[in-house]
């Protein structure tokens, strides 16, 4: 069961963002329980100090790490060996990296081999290569928004799936045209024979697509919302289920 996996929380502190170590612990909490927590780094360098102030707050154990040659990062490679040592034991479930390096990747990937969940939050300069190797992967602008006090005017939303006139940029028509082929892509792997697919099997597969997939980048909370917001690809219908409860179906516009 997602809500029992047991999971590991390895936070790269030279990486990673101390202020928003509550919302990144919300993320996490979603699909199991952090039963290790640690954050590594050189804990007598001044950037680790957002760190020090969170460590008795959120129980988490700080990882010593020198930097013994200037320009190498020393970290990553004993988050590494602290999480082989973790699923060869078979003590967690799962493990969480929070860091934006793409040196995890192959961390990541061997997670995924030990038939382990692996999840990541990071920056959206992420490398791709890191983001594709987890199960799930949260961009901490999402996150920032509740910092923000969910404010949805901060994240770049490109309203209607299909360009809009005027001042739309290129990077937001780009957006658009990736998240209506990765729509396409994810219908088609979950439509029924009656041409409809259910929301929640499309959003598992959109998350197999991506894991980085999250509506908060395209400016809405939940998956219902962002597809509400573009009736002109999408045709919404409820269906009562066998609880008495509305379950929603989807279904693409032919253009």
């Amino acid at each position: 069961m997602e809500a029992n996996r047991r999971l590991m929380l390895m936070i790269d502190g030279d990486n990673a963002q101390a202020a928003l170590l509550p919302q990144m612990l919300a993320e996490v909490s979603k699909h199991g329980v952090m039963k290790i927590r640690r954050v590594y780094g050189d804990w007598g360098s001044p950037l680790l100090q957002p760190w020090k102030d969170l460590l008795h707050t959120y129980a988490l154990k700080p990882v010593q790490q020198f930097s013994y040659t200037s320009g190498k990062n020393a970290t990553d490679i004993a988050l590494i060996i602290d999480a082989m040592d973790f699923i060869n034991t078979a003590e967690v479930d799962g493990i969480c990296i929070i860091s934006s390096d793409s040196d995890y990747t192959p961390l990541a990937t061997r997670i995924r081999e030990k038939s382990l969940f692996v999840m990541g939050i990071g920056r959206k300069q992420t490398p791709r290569a890191f983001v594709d190797a987890c199960d799930v992967f949260v961009y901490t602008e999402n996150l920032q928004l509740v910092t923000d006090g969910d404010r949805e005017s901060g994240i770049p939303t490109p309203g209607k799936i299909t360009a809009s006139p005027g001042k739309a940029s290129v990077e937001d028509a780009t957006s658009r045209r990736r998240l209506k082929k990765l729509f396409r892509t994810a219908f088609d792997s979950t439509v029924q024979d009656d041409g409809w697919a259910h929301l929640g099997a499309l959003g598992n597969s959109l998350r197999k697509l991506d894991p980085g997939f999250d509506p908060r980048t395209y400016g809405h909370k939940m998956l219902s919302q962002l597809v509400q917001a573009n009736l002109d690809f999408f045709k919404i219908q409820k269906r009562e289920n066998k609880n008495g409860n509305a379950d929603i179906y989807v279904q693409l516009k032919k253009n």
